[in-house]
């Protein structure tokens, strides 16, 4: 595809400067290129003069809404307002750099952060995600880390959907595909099916590594004299435009910008690439490595001069091109994969050629680094772009969108799930039990986990089904990190600064109950069009909710994405904001898993139920019903819980714990006895009294702040005392059985664990062969 027609051009086929000043009035195709006319106007009264070609190229794809936040920045600036200097404490590094850094101890760090690749994984879903998850890998390359652990974060349509498993098979084929071949092991994430994606799956990927706190770096040109590199695979035709301008499109529109090329990845080069950056890194000839995404050349050139508060010349024939028919602003715009841009002293360039010969890595240099406020590219002897750097990656756009309270919101709230029929007698209570723990979203996910490599690199301490995955960080002393990413975007429909907060929550949670200490956050926060006024009021409810609750929970956000035009015509995806958090644990060999192991440990329900059904599982699951308002959460309290985690933990008290999220109770008590196939004799009749409910409530409300826990009945004074002493709600509710192969529910049914795995786990595969 080319965006620019060379015919268009000047005689000897490149717009330069000197056209620009002197053919003021030449019609370019801006519109196309998804400026709006002020933009434009913008560009002018900035330059002086219209852009050249190459300039609007430039300007096209980063001022566009993914890669400059035009819409969201003045949402996102209260992630750096509201927080504390305890809050900073572990912070190394926060928003606006490639990735978030924390210290976890012992000198070491990690950094962390999850991205969207929504709309080139519904057009082309195997090289959507697999260059999704290349893309987040290469982000946490740049700062010096060595990646060591993906996760993903999914949203598909209706699972019966004729679409649905062409786009499943091949996000799920992508993302094993790319990170198996990196010999990086998948340790959790998130599946979800509902009809409202159904046009706009998305696919968030996560990446983490780690790193002693010395080999922290940052991108940045900074020393006028040193060379600009660009280095890893040639630069393609595919990708041109890629995620930066398909991203702040919806997908109506028929103008060639809309359905640029999807960007190919070579896991293997990847591989390479990883182990050359890390050796340039650690042998110091290199000043900075910026990888080459969304927008190309664009945005690494702008950025790293636009961070370091210099400027560069650049020579772009000097680009190693698979394909020599681009034009420069086509290879400009480029999102080819597997490519990094370098900053090198002069004087250590011999060593990098060296480096990057050893590792058969192709490079070219491109220019060098200017002690003056601009970015010169030359074409040839042709000058081509002539701008501030800061104007092109930093001072773009910013937007204060009209917002509007949702004309359905009212009606929706009002809608409570209080009217639906509730189960008349035990029998029907088994029943949607059991019809629950086999529908798509709450089913065994084995079918698309087992096709990633969990436990590639032997550091693996937990993974799915588990309710966190960890990763050990230090073999020596066992020092670790857990990570958990969580969304629903059906609360956050119904109520988006509540629902911000339960994603929060929820992640905060799954990660305390494997033992660790939650520390940090970032988010990639999924909505529908922000030109749509409804959308934005979502929007800003939902970054205030997650500003705030990271302020009562005491964690900061370290970095993230925004995701907007997640919408067919006029019809958007659920607000789904998707939250991690991560944790530091002393040793992972203290790690908690999510299912009971052994006979006769009691069961206890921490935290109190309440009659919360609005937007829950049961709901919508058994009665097609989404309305009401979610479920309240009292950060408060869930910082108790997490404490008193972490303390059972570090006395060996608890051996499992299991959050209680999407199904409530009765869900939990499934999944931990399918876990590792250990049954349990279960009694409601506590919950019943101390919390004034009903059976319906006591097993499908999904009230918060609730964990289930078994203890070993030596230490059950022990736990108690600490249950007591820490002033969480405690109720012993049953005790497990390894011996019936029964999960036995007082009053209701005894349910046979093969029963309930049938149904569990032969969903996936039934659905997508």
């Amino acid at each position: 595809m080319k965006l620019f027609n060379s015919k268009t051009l000047e005689p000897s086929g490149v717009d330069t400067t000197d056209n620009a000043s002197t053919e003021p009035d030449k019609e370019q195709p801006w519109q196309e290129l998804g400026l709006k006319q002020d933009e434009y106007q913008e560009i002018k009264n900035i330059l002086g003069r219209r852009p050249t070609s190459s300039e609007l190229a430039m300007y096209s794809v980063m001022w566009s809404e993914h890669c400059s936040y035009k819409s969201s920045k003045i949402y996102l600036r209260q992630f750096g307002e509201k927080v504390t200097d305890e809050m900073k404490k572990y912070l190394m590094v926060g928003m606006g750099e490639n990735a978030g850094v924390v210290d976890i101890g012992e000198g070491l760090a990690v950094t962390f952060k999850v991205e969207s690749h929504n709309h080139p994984s519904f057009i082309e879903p195997f090289q959507g995600a697999a260059t999704g998850v290349g893309g987040i890998v290469r982000d946490i390359l740049s700062m010096g880390a060595r990646p060591i652990a993906i996760m993903d974060q999914l949203r598909f349509g209706a699972p019966n959907h004729p679409d649905t498993a062409r786009v499943v098979h091949g996000v799920v084929d992508g993302i094993s595909f790319y990170g198996n071949c990196l010999g990086l092991p998948n340790i959790g994430g998130e599946t979800v099916f509902d009809s409202v994606y159904q046009g706009n799956p998305l696919v968030n990927a996560l990446s983490i590594g780690s790193m002693k706190h010395e080999d922290l770096k940052l991108a940045k040109a900074s020393n006028p004299g040193d060379l600009v590199i660009l280095f890893g695979a040639r630069t393609g035709a595919d990708g041109i435009g890629g995620v930066s301008v398909l991203a702040s499109e919806t997908f109506e529109s028929t103008s060639p910008t809309k359905r640029p090329a999807v960007q190919v990845g070579d896991p293997f080069a990847e591989k390479v690439l990883i182990e050359c950056c890390l050796e340039l890194f650690h042998a110091g000839v290199v000043a900075g490595i910026q990888d080459l995404g969304g927008a190309g050349i664009s945005c690494a050139t702008s950025e790293l001069a636009s961070n370091g508060g210099k400027g560069m010349r650049v020579q772009l024939k000097n680009v190693l091109l698979r394909d020599e028919s681009l034009t420069p602003e086509e290879i400009l715009m480029s999102e080819s994969q597997e490519r990094m841009c370098a900053v090198v002293p002069k004087k250590r360039l011999k060593e990098f050629e060296n480096i990057v010969n050893k590792w058969e890595v192709e490079y070219s240099v491109l220019g060098d680094v200017i002690d003056e406020d601009r970015l010169y590219i030359n074409w040839g002897h042709e000058e081509i772009v002539n701008v501030p750097p800061r104007t092109v990656a930093h001072d773009g756009p910013v937007y204060e969108r009209p917002v509007a309270y949702p004309a359905y919101q009212n009606e929706l709230n009002e809608n409570s799930s209080a009217k639906l029929p509730r189960a008349k007698n035990a029998a029907e209570l088994a029943t949607q039990l059991m019809q629950l723990i086999a529908t798509p979203n709450q089913a065994d996910k084995s079918w698309i986990t087992a096709q990633y490599d969990k436990y590639v690199g032997g550091n693996t301490a937990l993974s799915m089904p588990d309710d966190s995955g960890m990763i050990r960080v230090s073999e020596e002393s066992g020092l670790g990190v857990a990570l958990a990413t969580d969304a629903n975007g059906k609360y956050a429909y119904l109520n988006p600064y509540e629902g911000a907060r339960l994603a929060l929550a929820e992640a905060y949670r799954n990660v305390a109950v494997t033992g660790a200490v939650p520390r940090a956050v970032t988010n990639c926060l999924n909505f529908g069009s922000p030109e749509n006024p409804e959308v934005m009021w979502q929007f800003k409810e939902a970054t205030a909710g997650l500003a705030d609750a990271c302020l009562e929970l005491g964690i900061p956000v370290t970095g993230g994405n925004v995701s907007f035009y997640n919408q067919s015509g006029d019809v958007a995806i659920y607000p789904t904001p998707v939250v991690g958090v991560l944790g530091v644990i002393d040793d992972v060999a203290r790690r908690i898993p999510s299912g009971w192991q052994d006979d006769g440990n009691n069961i206890y329900l921490l935290g109190a139920t309440y009659d919360e059904l609005d937007g829950s599982a049961w709901a919508k699951d058994i009665h097609d019903h989404l309305g009401g308002q979610p479920p309240k959460v009292d950060l408060a309290k869930e910082r108790l819980l997490a404490d008193l985690l972490h303390g059972a933990s570090i006395q060996g008290l608890i051996e499992s714990a299991h959050d209680l999220s999407e199904g409530g109770l009765g869900i939990a008590i499934l999944e931990a006895s399918l876990r590792f196939n250990v049954g349990a004799r279960i009694w409601l009749g506590d919950i019943l009294d101390r919390d004034d409910i009903d059976q319906t409530a006591a097993l499908f409300s999904e009230s918060q702040t609730r964990v289930l826990v078994s203890v070993g009945r030596e230490d059950d004074v022990k736990f108690q005392a600490l249950c007591e002493a820490r002033g969480v709600p405690c109720l012993r509710i049953g005790v497990t059985d390894a011996t019936s192969g029964l999960v036995e529910i007082k009053d209701i049914a005894d349910l046979k664990l093969d029963d309930i795995r049938q149904g569990w786990s032969g969903v996936m595969s039934g659905l997508f062969g």
